[in-house]
């Protein structure tokens, strides 16, 4: 038991670390180029244009629900809407011209249309759900107060902040210390309490309930998928596969949709994250949006669109397209997701050392007392 829930937490860990690390720096970057007045132009309103410019830019990067969301929390401590924040993250992670590729390679032209409509709907919907509940979450307190000075008269500024010019060498070791040291720190701290409550579960799980529930149409059985897809923690691409060959076996070409959907856009790290560095509210309309959408297409899919689906998984007749799926897709050598996971430990370790080290100070002065 101990030995699974070990070996599930490194292996999920493994699956995130590359792209966190490389989405610190790049959040990095983007802190010192996005600047809160181009953003607000942007993406920093709850116009329908808004929602369809971050759900195109999400769809086209193949990035995992984790390593989205500092690049979402970026764009957000930037200026960015909680609408098209939410819709940038939810895209991002669902769905890729190589995860497009695969999927109609293994599961067939008709679960791949219902996965690309779905694929993009989602993520507009929960951005105009977001954009109209998102309350005081609505825009991001930092972005605000940079909003609010920079629509001061120049007159009203401190004369020495207008005479200070910063070099671009000094512009992106500033924005590479936020990006790691700032909100690094905080993902990485969520992110592994995610990945060890997902490994427990995982651990406590048996695999046949899981073939039972996916195995069953009916709208129970999709819940559980909802649920394992929670609990696992799969990327765009990687999961496919997986996906297929549980069709090959007999499982509902709904639950395929369900999975999916939610499979890749929610996970416990991703939720943890998000309800810390944003808020409850938005964690509520991000979570009830996307398993609510996913069970009822997966619902629709099974009675009503695929009632007789055949399964069309053959791997001699798509071994081409697997091919040009994975040369679409950025193959990371396994030294690498490993020095990246000890990175991502670190980070997580440093961010919770004060913590840790207030409440065994706390826990000594208790001991000695009694």
């Amino acid at each position: 038991m101990a030995k699974d829930f070990l070996l599930s937490c490194w292996d999920l860990l493994n699956i995130s670390s590359f792209w966190l690390v490389v989405s610190f720096f790049l959040c990095g970057l983007l802190h010192i180029v996005l600047r809160p007045e181009f953003l607000q132009k942007s993406l920093g309103n709850s116009k329908l244009s808004s929602l369809v410019k971050a759900t195109i830019s999400g769809m086209l990067l193949p990035i995992c629900s984790c390593g989205v969301v500092p690049i979402a929390l970026s764009l957000y401590y930037s200026g960015a809407y909680l609408g098209p924040t939410l819709a940038f993250l939810v895209a991002t992670p669902i769905i890729n011209p190589a995860a497009v590729l695969l999927a109609f390679a293994l599961l067939g032209p008709q679960l791949t249309i219902i996965y690309v409509i779905t694929g993009f709907m989602l993520p507009m919907l929960i951005g105009v759900i977001g954009n109209k509940w998102g309350k005081n979450e609505l825009v991001s307190p930092l972005a605000a107060v940079a909003a609010a000075m920079e629509n001061q008269p120049v007159e009203a500024e401190p004369k020495a902040l207008t005479a200070v010019k910063t070099t671009w060498p000094k512009r992106i070791y500033s924005g590479l210390d936020w990006g790691v040291r700032s909100l690094g720190l905080q993902v990485s701290r969520y992110v592994l309490m995610g990945i060890l409550f997902a490994a427990l579960l995982l651990a406590i799980i048996p695999v046949n309930f899981i073939q039972d529930y996916l195995s069953n149409p009916a709208l129970l059985s999709l819940l559980g998928v909802v649920i394992l897809g929670a609990v696992m923690y799969v990327c765009a691409v990687g999961h496919i596969p997986f996906i297929a060959a549980l069709i090959a076996a007999g499982a509902a070409p709904g639950a395929a949709i369900t999975f999916l959907l939610s499979g890749v856009a929610t996970n416990l790290p991703e939720l943890i994250s998000i309800y810390k560095l944003i808020g409850k509210r938005t964690v509520v309309i991000y979570t009830v949006t996307v398993i609510f959408i996913s069970v009822i297409v997966g619902y629709i899919t099974n009675g009503l669109l695929l009632p007789g689906f055949t399964p069309v998984f053959d791997l001699s007749n798509v071994q081409n397209s697997i091919d040009l799926a994975n040369k679409m897709s950025l193959s990371v050598p396994a030294w690498v997701e490993y020095i990246c996971s000890l990175v991502v430990i670190a980070m997580g370790i440093t961010a919770w050392w004060p913590v840790c080290r207030a409440w065994l100070k706390k826990f000594g002065l208790r001991a000695i007392n009694a």
